[in-house]
């Protein structure tokens, strides 16, 4: 099963518990902050999606194999839960309440659409195989050495948090950069599902992102009939890291309604 991180609720209460997916190249630990903001009243858990942080490797990476794994994390928690996913935990989340509508009462889909895209984000792997792990000590060198590849600042330290610098044997990365790298095309398309799920769903945007575009709702709609649409102003791809407050605000006011 996935590692899962447990953020136990503060003050319980009749709420389902709450399960965060994170996006490609990330983790559960990039979201503490927000899961436990949000474990006041129910309890949260975030996980490592496959390929991914403490997680198991696996030979694949397709969406139905993903939305398997998170239906496993959420029987084990009870049965039925509020799901977030964003970007490919988004894709994964859709995917689950669809193979799996049971296990979902409220879905948010951050910043994805259940669409193929043309864009390939293969050139990140290539960077942090082709970066030099030999006796690295420090995430201040990590950093010098990784710029030599991705020079934006903001992504270098969102790679780095999947980085271990004390493995056993010497660094190595906590994703299987091969098996994602092998599926790409599949991690950015879309399997085309049948079925629908008939809960409430928000799809939250960042305004200044391009993923969730007006023509999408085309697509969403047989899917996903009760579709409400939200954008977070100012906010890009990355909506709960460039507006970390309004997005746990618009989360509340949708999952506890």
């Amino acid at each position: 099963m996935l590692n899962t991180v447990h953020h136990p609720a503060t003050t319980p209460s009749d709420l389902p518990p709450l399960l965060i997916a994170h996006g490609l190249y990330g983790s559960a630990r990039n979201w503490n902050v927000i899961a436990k903001r949000l474990s006041d009243t129910r309890n949260v858990l975030t996980v490592d999606m496959r390929n991914h942080g403490e997680s198991p490797w696996m030979p694949s990476h397709t969406y139905p194999e993903l939305a398997v794994d998170l239906a496993e994390v959420i029987a084990a928690a009870g049965g039925q839960a509020d799901v977030v996913g964003h970007s490919m935990g988004g894709k994964a989340s859709m995917m689950l309440a669809l193979a799996h509508p049971e296990a979902v009462r409220r879905l948010v889909v951050a910043d994805i659409a259940p669409v193929a895209y043309a864009h390939d984000q293969t050139q990140y792997i290539t960077a942090m195989k082709a970066m030099d792990l030999t006796d690295l000590t420090t995430r201040a060198e990590a950093d010098r050495r990784l710029a030599a590849f991705v020079p934006e600042a903001p992504l270098r330290a969102f790679f780095l948090q999947s980085l271990d610098l004390k493995a056993e044997g010497g660094p190595r990365w906590r994703l299987n950069l091969d098996v994602l790298a092998a599926d790409m095309a599949r991690i950015v398309g879309w399997p085309a599902p049948t079925g629908q799920f008939d809960g409430p769903v928000l799809f939250l945007t960042g305004s200044e992102s391009p993923y969730v575009k007006p023509e999408h709702r085309a697509l969403i709609r047989p899917l996903f009939p009760n579709a409400l649409f939200a954008k977070l102003a100012g906010a890009g791809h990355w909506l709960h890291a460039d507006k970390p407050r309004e997005f746990e605000d618009t989360l509340r006011v949708f999952l506890n309604s």
